[in-house]
């Protein structure tokens, strides 16, 4: 695997996505019952498919609707190649009410390529799997996430931070600090 964090947003985009990818292909139970509290792999799918259309709404940036249905392959398929698309306009800016401005692919890349990233883990648990992702893009991640720690906290959309065993790599201490019990799989 090529090292994310050397990648450009476009290329890291296309690397994580395509690992999602494959755990999605790989996915056998769609009700099994994912790390995220009260979801099941399917909808860890399902989210992202849903929020990010809305986020990019904000500075009129169409994605397509793109609902999981009965083919989550097919469905993560067609919402990887939209995203990839994006990219094909490296200078414009993508303005958000809650973030500010930045270059629409930087914005992809901190809040949906992250967030793909760090539901790898979540989808290859839920099928009992431990996903192989890069431990030094978690790492730097993990380190982002640290330094605004109260703001995602006080966002709702992490859960406390779970205590990571003795020794843990960096997925694993990344999906516990997001919340997630980083012996899922295992338990």
């Amino acid at each position: 695997m090529t090292a994310l964090a050397a990648l450009t947003p476009a290329q890291r985009h296309r690397a994580v996505a395509a690992g999602f990818a494959e755990e999605v292909a790989r996915t056998i139970d769609w009700d099994a019952q994912s790390p995220v509290g009260d979801w099941v792999a399917r909808d860890v799918v399902a989210h992202l498919l849903d929020w990010f259309p809305d986020f990019l709404a904000a500075d009129g940036v169409h994605l397509a609707d793109v609902r999981i249905g009965d083919d989550p392959v097919t469905a993560w398929s067609t919402r990887l190649a939209a995203v990839q698309q994006l990219f094909d306009d490296p200078g414009r800016d993508f303005t958000h009410p809650r973030i500010g401005v930045f270059p629409l692919a930087e914005a992809i890349d901190r809040f949906y390529t992250a967030d793909v990233f760090m539901h790898t883990w979540d989808l290859a648990q839920a099928g009992g799997r431990t996903p192989d992702l890069d431990h030094d893009y978690a790492e730097q991640l993990l380190a982002g996430l640290a330094s605004m720690e109260r703001v995602l906290r006080e966002s709702g959309q992490y859960g406390p931070a779970q205590q990571a065993p003795d020794g843990a790599d960096a997925v694993v201490r990344l999906a516990a600090f997001i919340g997630r019990d980083p012996n899922f799989a295992v338990a």
